[in-house]
């Protein structure tokens, strides 16, 4: 199998540091909020390439964090009044119920940034111990990264481009403006930890690096996480690991895409935020998931108005031919079995290029319109090829339900009556249309969907579907 590694930007044989073995690391989320839809697509797509390297024989140890303790979470305790800690510990747990409710399985190793501080600490005194590191006479540990002429390599950046649109953190103290903070020197009334250096926090890269060699030691197989952190974040993770071991740190390091929004990227400034238990009111799991993996991981994601409920049409579908073939009573015999498994090895022969969910969803079409064609011959192979595809696409968290319930959830919500003036809106941009006003006609979508409804165009007319 191959996997697209970042650091040599290009598709390498994947082949562990020890053979059958694989240690893998995600960064989590930050708690200073709920979880939207860009957490549940990363945390869905590390849980998939657990599986898959499961199912390929590796045993794998899977480690993801929390980072509960740093800048947004410290404002939002001072907007709520609660403290820090607290209102951390509360937005893990949303977030855990949430990540539930969505199926998506958690790590094999939780971390959390509050409960490595003693190792954060040691890892920071062995980077000063070696000159790669500084610490301030106001409190402030800093990376000195001068030390490390690397840097840059995995985003493939100067360090005159890694200072072009980053924020930096102003202290008169820092030798070089694109030093990076270690420790934080704590401000009046923030919840800080005692350190060396006086009481303070971790900056926000140093958890990372210092968890990681907690849980498996200098180096690991594989890392990931969006591609928003392959600068700074995952640039520093590198710096400051390597200055301290001397040896690689990351063998594959991979990146899934940023979620868009009609377009535009999802960002609570834009207030286009997508919230996961939002999206859970309105949609299955299954759809949400069947939405997102038909895209490419590496690739950005664009929802529009009609994804997910296009996705959940697309769920329906599959899930009334797999009533309808695991109602009619068909027994498959070995060589049915034995025709169903091309499923598996067309599933696995996508999977091993880069993890290609896309290709593998879009394999789906095709066997589910075998499984109609021999149900209508009362052939074994319908009920082979169901058993098959369920067994199989169970890895990417689908075709998990029951059949018949999800076909009678999903027409009892259909069945919702859409009202008068949803109709009205929906039949002027008909008319629209049928003018080729285009401009009208998009318009209208706009307004239909501030309205909490999706229209999708047919050659016979329309569907709306609620959003």
């Amino acid at each position: 199998m191959k996997i697209y590694n970042t650091l040599t930007g290009r598709k390498e044989e994947f082949v562990p540091l020890e053979e059958g073995k694989v240690r893998m690391y995600a960064c989590g989320i930050t708690v200073s909020g709920e979880a939207h839809i860009g957490h549940g697509y990363q945390a869905l797509i590390y849980d998939i390439m657990r599986k898959y390297l499961q199912k390929k024989g590796f045993k794998v140890t899977y480690a993801r964090n929390y980072t509960d303790v740093d800048d947004k979470i410290i404002a939002k305790s001072k907007e709520t009044g609660i403290p820090a800690d607290v209102y951390a510990a509360k937005m893990i747990e949303d977030i855990d119920e949430v990540m539930g409710e969505f199926h998506v399985d958690d790590p094999d190793v939780w971390l959390k940034a509050t409960e490595n501080i003693g190792n954060i600490i040691s890892f920071i005194r062995a980077l000063i111990d070696k000159g790669h590191a500084y610490a301030t006479k106001k409190g402030d540990v800093y990376f000195d990264v001068d030390t490390y002429p690397a840097y840059g390599h995995l985003s493939h950046r100067s360090l005159e481009d890694a200072l072009d649109g980053v924020r930096v953190e102003n202290d008169d103290e820092k030798k070089n403006a694109y030093d990076f903070a270690l420790w934080k020197s704590a401000k009046p009334g923030e919840i800080c930890w005692d350190s060396p250096w006086g009481k303070g926090r971790p900056g926000w890269h140093i958890e990372c690096s210092a968890m990681n060699r907690a849980a498996f030691g200098d180096q690991i197989d594989l890392h990931g996480g969006g591609r928003d952190l392959i600068f700074p974040h995952h640039e520093n993770e590198i710096a400051q690991t390597e200055a301290l071991t001397g040896k690689p740190f990351v063998k594959y390091w991979t990146h899934n895409g940023l979620i868009k929004v009609n377009g535009q990227k999802m960002s609570k400034s834009l207030g286009n935020s997508l919230l996961l238990s939002d999206l859970l009111k309105k949609y299955s799991d299954e759809a949400v998931k069947f939405a997102l993996l038909g895209t490419g991981y590496r690739n950005d994601i664009n929802i529009t108005d009609d994804l997910f409920p296009g996705a959940e049409k697309h769920m329906y579908d599959f899930y009334l031919t797999l009533k309808a073939v695991e109602g009619a009573g068909l027994t498959p015999s070995e060589a049915d079995k034995a025709y169903a498994a091309k499923v598996d090895a067309e599933f696995d022969g996508s999977m091993d290029d880069d993890f290609n969910t896309a290709l593998a969803l879009g394999n789906l079409f095709g066997y589910f319109k075998e499984m109609r064609k021999f149900l209508s011959e009362g052939d074994g192979r319908a009920a082979a090829l169901a058993a098959q595809v369920r067994g199989t696409y169970s890895l990417l968290g689908l075709f998990r339900r029951d059949a018949a319930e999800y076909v009678d959830w999903y027409e009892a919500r259909g069945a919702e009556e859409i009202p008068a003036e949803v109709k009205a809106v929906a039949e002027e941009r008909f008319a629209a249309r049928a003018q080729k006003d285009w401009k009208k006609s998009d318009e209208l979508r706009e307004k239909l969907a501030a309205m909490g409804y999706a229209v999708k165009d047919s050659k016979t007319g329309y569907e709306l579907t609620k959003l």
